[in-house]
C-alpha cells in the first residue's frame, strides 16, 4: 500500500514496489537543461538541437531513477524499509526507514548509487561506436555525464553519497557514527563554497551565466543537506545516549500492569519499545524475567533534553 505524496510533490505510480515522487522543479530544471545543452548540440549534428536536447535530458533523468534505484536494491537487501524514491531538481532522493545499523551497511547503500551510474557511463561509451548521427551524439553525452555524476557523487561531502561513504569509513575508524556526519557535513559545505567558486572563475565561457546559476543551486542543496546533517548529528547524539539502566530508577517497584521493557534497552530502539506501549511509567526488567526498577517517560524526556547543553 502506497503513502500519501510528500508535500510538495507528485505521485507518479508505484515501481519496484516504491512511491515514485517528483517535485515541481524536476521540470524547471529539465527547461534550463534544454536550453543549455541545445547550444552545445547544435554545431553537433544535422537534426534539430533541441529535439537532440530533449533526448539526452530524458535518458538523463533515467539515469538518475537507477541511480535510486541501485540504493532501493542495495537497502532492500539489508531489510531495511524504503518509502519512496522522489526526483527533484538536482538528482533524486531515497526515503529510506531508520539508520543503517554498521558502517558497513552505510558505505553499501551509499555506494551503490555511484557505482551504477559508472555503469551506465561506461555502458554508453562501449555503445557509441555501434552508432551514428543523433544516437551517437545523445549516448555519448549521457555517458560522460553519467561518469561526472558517479565522480561528483563521490566527493567526501554530505548530503552526497561520497560523504555518506566517507561517514561510515569515519565510524568504523572512531566507533562514532557522530564523528563522521560532523566531518562529512562540514566537507560539504567546503564542496558547496568549491562548486560555486570554480564556477565563477570560467567567465570566458559562452553558457558562464548558466553555469553559474546552476553551480548556486548544487552549491545551496549542498549546503542545506549538510547543514540538515549536522542538525541529525545533535539528535542522534542524543538518542544513542539514551540508555534505559542509566535513566531508569532502580529498586522502585513499578505500577500495577505496568508495560514491561527490557532494562537493557537503549537508544532508538528504547523509543520505539516505549511508543510501541505509550505509558508514563514502566516496569524495567532483566533477562531473566526479575524486576530491575521503574523507567518513567518524563526521566527519559528530560535526559533527552539534557544531552543539548
Amino acid at each position: 500500500m502506497s503513502s500519501p505524496p510528500q508535500p510538495g510533490t507528485w505521485r507518479l505510480g508505484r515501481l519496484a514496489g516504491v512511491d515514485l515522487l517528483i517535485r515541481p522543479s524536476l521540470l524547471v530544471m529539465g527547461v534550463a537543461l534544454v536550453v543549455l545543452f541545445a547550444s552545445r548540440f547544435e554545431d553537433r549534428t544535422d537534426s534539430n538541437p533541441y529535439v537532440l536536447a530533449t533526448a539526452f535530458v530524458l535518458a538523463l533523468y533515467v539515469s538518475v531513477l537507477i541511480h535510486e534505484l541501485a540504493h532501493v536494491a542495495v537497502a532492500r537487501g539489508f531489510r531495511m524499509r524504503v518509502h519512496s524514491v522522489t526526483l527533484h531538481l538536482l538528482g533524486g532522493e531515497t526515503l529510506i526507514e531508520g539508520e543503517s545499523r554498521t558502517p558497513w551497511q552505510e558505505l553499501s547503500v551509499s555506494i551503490a548509487g555511484p557505482l551504477a551510474s559508472l555503469a551506465i557511463g561506461l555502458a554508453c561509451f562501449a555503445l557509441e561506436p555501434t552508432l551514428d548521427g543523433t544516437s551517437a551524439d545523445v549516448v555519448s553525452a549521457v555517458a560522460q555525464v553519467n561518469i561526472l555524476v558517479a565522480i561528483f557523487n563521490m566527493l567526501p561531502g554530505l548530503p552526497l553519497d561520497g560523504g555518506r561513504v566517507f561517514r561510515a569509513m569515519i565510524w568504523q575508524l572512531t566507533g562514532r557514527e557522530e564523528a563522521g556526519i560532523r566531518v562529512a557535513a562540514w566537507l560539504g559545505r567546503l564542496t558547496a563554497v568549491a562548486v560555486v567558486a570554480y564556477a565563477l572563475t570560467r567567465s570566458d565561457e559562452p553558457s558562464f551565466e548558466i553555469d553559474v546559476v546552476i553551480a548556486v543551486l548544487i552549491g545551496w542543496f549542498l549546503w542545506q543537506g549538510a547543514g540538515d546533517a549536522l542538525s541529525h548529528a545533535g539528535r542522534s547524539a542524543r538518542i544513542n545516549a539514551l540508555d534505559a539502566r542509566r535513566i531508569g530508577f532502580p529498586g522502585a517497584t513499578p505500577p500495577p500492569n505496568a508495560a514491561q521493557l527490557s532494562a537493557d534497552l537503549h537508544g532508538a530502539e528504547l523509543l520505539k519499545a516505549m511508543a510501541a506501549r505509550p505509558a508514563e511509567a514502566y516496569a524495567l526488567v532483566e533477562a531473566d524475567g526479575t524486576i530491575y526498577g521503574v523507567l518513567t517517560a518524563r526521566a527519559v524526556d528530560e535526559a533527552y533534553r539534557a544531552g543539548r547543553r
